[in-house]
This record gives C-alpha cells, structure tokens and sequence, in this order.
C-alpha cells in the first residue's frame, strides 16, 4: 500500500512578514517603553508604520548619531592597510568583523490591533518628546509634513499597566525630572488624557490620581497651562509624558499645524518623505520628490 501523502511542508516553512492589523511578524506584540502614538489614516497603519522608521530615523540620527557610523568611515581608509596582511590575517578580520553584534533598532513596532493607531517604541538614548517636538516644529517652520498617512503624534516616555498604583508611580517617575530642572518655577498646568479602548478606571477617578503626584505650589490652569501632563490610555496600557507648548503646536497635529501655516493646504503641501542615503542637517527643511497617486 503506498504511503500516505505527506502534506507539504513548504507552506510551513514560509514566514509571514505581515500580520492582518499591518504590522510586522517580528513587532512587538505588546506595548512597552517609552515610545511614540501614531494616528494615522485607516487601512494604512502598514505605510504608516514604514514611514515612522523613515522619519524618525532621520531626525534621530542628527540629533543623537550612532558611533558605529564612524567605524564605517574608519573601514574604509583602512582598506589599504589589510592589503598588506596576509590571506590569514584577512580571513581572520573578516570574521571578527562577522562576530560583532549588530546593532538593535532604535525604532520597534509595537502590535495594537487597532485601526489608525500606531505605537512605536524608542530606544535609549532616544527621547521620545524631543523627537516629536523636533518633529512638529519642522512641520511648522515649513509647513510641509513629510508624510502621507502620519497625522498626529503623541510621546510617551514611559509605560505601564493600566491600573492605578502602577500609573501613580509611572507618574512620580515621569514629573520628577522635569520639575527638578525648573527648581524655583511654579507651573500651572493641565492633565491632558485621552482614553481609548478602556472602561476599568472612570476620567475623574483617574485625573485625580495623576494630579495627586504633582508637587504642591503647582496649580490647575484648563484655558492657558504652561505645561501639559500628558496621559494615554489604551487598553490594558498607559502613558505618560510631559510637554510644553502643547496648544501652540496643534496638540501635535502635523496636518492642523500644516494647514495653519500660512493658511496653507495639506492637500498641496503633503509630501512623501525619503531618508535614503545619510540623513544632513537639512533632511527635514528640502522637501522630497512628490508622488502621484
């Protein structure tokens, strides 16, 4: 009796690069860290996600280059000298130059399952409110935004679980910092949160938490706060940052900061942003080629 067929095996071994929510097989599939939320158009978290890494990579690299690109500057004049080793010395180069780790992402797709939401968590020494300022600021000095799907931008720079005693503590750690750079100021501010997917803990309860771990001297301001504490919640996870300037800036809305800039259109001034080849100090104020739909 011939054996049974065996079921081919080939479909197995194939990965699947993409999961149906858009995000990558080897994202994260939960939310940590400090990192970024993106809104961005529905059905396109995927070309979102694609040109976050484009985007942020750019502006990170000015802002906080990596040593290993000196290195590779350093490889290339040293070109000459491996030429006089031996065939020996060359293979041995050639494989601890191999052995070397590689270098991690600074930029991590985080699964949310949601559509036109994106989280993208940043690595050290990354800072995800200064890259978003940077960012947004760009957007305004030009009034082009660098993206076709990207819409608002909100830092996180830091996660936890989505309950009271951890969001108490991720707070103290969070406004500790930025109240000892301003030692003798007295800031009047606003709890800015925004709750999506989320029914456990209710607004008031919540913004009453928050606003216990502010240091006494500071003052509630909801018409013209001078600093914004940030709070997102999603799901079963929350962050929090704190910002300056957060009305001026759109709330971070690239699309309302490029409409208002000059009454200009987003329809006409919304480029496609391109990070290849090294990112310069300018990458953010040449726009790029245009692309017809």
């Amino acid at each position: 009796m011939p054996d049974a067929k065996r079921p081919n095996q080939s479909n197995d071994r194939r990965k699947k690069k993409y999961r149906s929510d858009g995000t990558p097989i080897w994202a994260k599939r939960f939310i940590d860290g400090p990192g970024i939320w993106v809104s961005c158009v529905k059905g396109k978290e995927r070309q979102a996600v694609a040109e976050c890494y484009d985007l942020f990579d750019a502006v990170a690299s000015e802002m906080w280059p990596l040593e290993n690109k000196n290195q590779g500057a350093d490889s290339d004049s040293n070109d000459d000298e491996d030429n006089d080793l031996s065939i020996e010395d060359q293979i041995a180069n050639e494989v601890s130059a191999m052995k070397k780790p590689k270098v991690e992402p600074r930029f991590v797709n985080c699964q949310t399952n949601t559509p036109c939401v994106v989280f993208i968590t940043c690595k050290a020494p990354v800072d995800p409110v200064k890259l978003v300022v940077r960012l947004v600021k760009d957007v305004e000095a030009t009034g082009v935004v660098r993206s076709r799907c990207i819409y608002r931008l909100v830092p996180v720079s830091g996660s936890c679980g989505a309950n009271l005693p951890e969001i108490q503590g991720l707070c103290r750690k969070v406004l500790q910092p930025f109240f000892l750079q301003h030692p003798d100021k007295k800031f009047k501010y606003k709890i800015e949160l925004r709750m999506r997917n989320h029914s456990v803990i209710s607004r008031p309860e919540l913004i009453e938490h928050v606003a216990k771990c502010v240091p006494e001297g500071h003052t509630v301001e909801l018409t013209n706060p001078e600093m914004f504490i940030l709070v997102e919640v999603f799901k079963s996870v929350c962050g929090i940052s704190v910002v300056e300037n957060y009305y001026d800036l759109q709330k971070f809305n690239m699309t309302e900061i490029a409409n208002s800039k000059d009454g200009g259109s987003v329809a006409t001034e919304r480029q496609v942003f391109s990070a290849r080849g090294p990112a310069t100090g300018n990458a953010l104020l040449q726009p790029s080629e245009s692309r017809s739909d």
